[in-house]
């Protein structure tokens, strides 16, 4: 008997994706937080107007902080609209702050927003990464074994 398919659920989804930031970054670590959000900026996300290319976190006062994400308006909020790049508090165990706080202690750590997604209960998750600055010969380096990796999977597909 064959399995069944799994059907997409709705509420898991990709909003927007800091693709640079792996290039820019080494990634050490991750978190998944959760946001405080408005009702309108709920809904914005829902359309898909985000964008966290240019943001990064902060911690401040023994809080998690988002800083300078976009959140596009909702045209049907009228009244109750919302600030497209307000700062967003995020929610994180203390454990959790408490040990990004250490990693950016360190030397050139720092925190860059990498997914803003909906979990499967529909709730909007951000995933952070611990990232410490990549030069441009890491940058080269990473470039090379992309390319390599290409080369390889056509090499294996051609005459494999």
């Amino acid at each position: 008997m064959a399995a069944k398919k799994k059907k997409a659920d709705p509420n898991n989804k990709l909003i927007a994706e800091n693709r640079r930031a792996r290039y820019d970054y080494a990634i050490e670590d991750t978190v998944e937080c959760g946001m405080m959000l408005m009702g309108s900026e709920v809904k914005s996300l829902r359309d898909g107007a985000a964008h966290i290319t240019e943001s990064y976190a902060a911690i401040e006062d023994g809080e998690l902080w988002l800083i300078n994400s976009y959140i596009g308006l909702y045209a049907q909020a009228k009244t109750f609209g919302h600030e497209e790049r307000r700062r967003r508090k995020l929610l994180a165990s203390k454990r959790e702050i408490a040990r990004m706080w250490q990693g950016i202690g360190r030397k050139g750590m720092t925190l860059v927003p990498l997914k803003l997604y909906f979990n499967d209960k529909g709730r909007a998750k951000l995933l952070l990464g611990l990232a410490k600055g990549k030069n441009q010969a890491d940058k080269r380096e990473t470039d090379k074994k992309r390319d390599w990796a290409k080369q390889k999977n056509r090499l294996l597909r051609d005459h494999g």
